[in-house]
């Protein structure tokens, strides 16, 4: 008996697909969209930080700046010999030597002072703006910078005087030759309003501007002489 044998086919390979060309672009374009969106945003928040660093340097240098400058301003017209300016009967009046203040608008602004020092080194001592440089005067020391040109430029310097509050009258144990208290002499509180503007020298568009109050601890009092024949007496007798 003959035996048949069914001839066995091979199965067809299952077809296999890649990328088509059109895919390809499709894909390329997405991930270039992905990459350019990611290095946008890297860009973005480089120059923010950036910017940051440099607001904050700019801000601590005029920060540091004015610190000093208050400090020095608050000083103006100390003496060790105050005593020596309060009126007493029979006592000659002696003037502080120290009690100039002047300030020069500009521009360029310049404040020049003096103040006793226990080192003897009393002055002159001052502030001005130089270019875009802020200086310090250092008494025979001369001037020099305060702040850094290649990181800080100074645009503005402002010293404004201003008086706390009307002139007080300090009270004499007799009154004018006239019957009144005009000869009196006064004393008044003073301030004074410090600007300092500047911006970074890298980059012009980063500006800070920075507004100090300085108390002069030394009051100003004012004589209007009751006697011309004595010019050192506070009060009439």
């Amino acid at each position: 008996m003959l035996s048949t044998r069914r001839a066995v086919r091979p199965r067809r390979a299952a077809a296999r697909h890649g990328l088509s060309l059109v895919e390809l672009l499709v894909g390329i374009a997405v991930g270039m969209f992905v990459v350019a969106s990611a290095a946008m945003l890297v860009s973005a928040q480089l120059n923010d930080n950036r910017r940051l660093l440099l607001e904050t340097q700019v801000q601590q240098d005029l920060r540091a700046a004015a610190d000093i400058v208050t400090r020095e301003l608050r000083r103006v017209g100390h003496w060790r010999d105050a005593a020596a300016f309060v009126w007493q009967p029979g006592a000659a009046l002696q003037i502080n030597p120290y009690d100039s203040l002047q300030l020069d608008a500009g521009p360029p602004a310049e404040v020049g002072f003096s103040y006793w020092r226990r080192d003897g080194e009393d002055g002159p001592y001052g502030f001005k703006q130089d270019g875009s440089v802020l200086r310090t005067r250092l008494g025979g020391g001369g001037w020099q910078e305060l702040t850094d040109g290649n990181t800080l430029r100074i645009t503005a310097l402002r010293v404004t005087p201003r008086d706390v509050g009307p002139a007080t009258r300090l009270p004499c144990p007799n009154l004018c030759a006239d019957g009144t208290e005009d000869c009196w002499p006064t004393l008044t509180v003073r301030e004074l309003d410090v600007d300092i503007e500047g911006e970074a020298t890298s980059d012009p568009s980063v500006k800070r501007s920075l507004r100090t109050v300085v108390r002069l601890r030394n009051d100003l009092v004012q004589f209007r002489v009751p006697d011309p024949a004595a010019p050192t007496q506070a009060c009439p007798d």
